[in-house]
């Protein structure tokens, strides 16, 4: 895509006058980009990094609040272990060395999931990272990391049983998530043509939008994110309510 090109996307998505605040994405088909280019499953994963960098730096540009990549399940444990080694070998050299550039970029950068449980190595990557671009006022990136949505919705249970809670209702609930400070995703998109939220933002995305493509994660362009938005922008949120009591006719 040539620099005119991605100009005039970023031109039509701040035209938009029904831009989301909060996308959430489940970067799906990595290991299948591998196998259809004839390649290790490692270099699916080293090409959605790439990706990831393409759609970050585009999230930016058109003004999103906050942008979520679903990075690492807690489910993704259970994959081979030089793939899992790989993964969060990506994971340390994405932080430290995408520090600088969303700097750059004014980009804050935000971890949610069980993050005791990545390795220590990981871990001080991250918390570098995190504090270096802690005071940033653009993009908030959010990446959810040894991720499960039953065992946040869990842990927030187990939080309020122990400091012996029983006027619950959900904002008091909300507060006790990974994400209390951080606005439910307005849009929750898919790729790879799965169709399921796999244990991501259960609770948050009780009312999210969705958009599904086929297009295998390492493939994903700014365009098909554009396409996501304008298909959203175009959806009429009613959270319960009729037509009519939206319209006001």
């Amino acid at each position: 895509m040539t620099g005119k090109e991605l100009d005039a996307l970023v031109e039509e998505a701040r035209s938009i006058k029904k831009l989301p605040t909060h996308i959430a994405i489940i970067m799906d088909g990595n290991g299948r980009w591998a196998k259809r280019h004839n390649l290790p499953r490692t270099e699916g994963h080293r090409e959605g990094v790439k990706t990831v960098k393409r759609i970050v730096r585009f999230a930016g540009k058109i003004g999103l609040k906050y942008l979520t990549l679903y990075t690492f399940s807690t489910e993704n444990w259970r994959r081979p272990r030089y793939e899992v080694k790989e993964l969060m070998r990506l994971l340390r050299e994405f932080s430290l060395k995408e520090a600088a550039e969303l700097d750059k970029n004014n980009v804050r950068l935000i971890v949610i999931g069980n993050i005791k449980g990545l390795p220590l190595a990981q871990r001080k990557a991250l918390s570098y990272t995190i504090n270096r671009l802690k005071n940033n006022t653009g993009l908030t990136l959010i990446l959810a990391l040894n991720y499960s949505g039953r065992e946040e919705i869990v842990e927030a249970a187990k939080k309020l049983a122990s400091e012996s809670i029983t006027e619950i209702d959900t904002e008091r609930f909300k507060k006790y998530l990974y994400t209390k400070d951080i606005p439910d995703p307005d849009l929750i998109i898919r790729t790879s043509g799965e169709m399921r939220l796999s244990n991501f933002l259960l609770y948050q995305g009780a009312y999210s939008e969705l958009f599904f493509t086929s297009t295998l994660w390492p493939d994903f362009t700014e365009e098909e994110l554009l396409q996501a938005i304008r298909s959203y922008s175009r959806r009429q949120r009613r959270f319960g309510m009729t037509e009519e009591q939206i319209t006001g006719e």
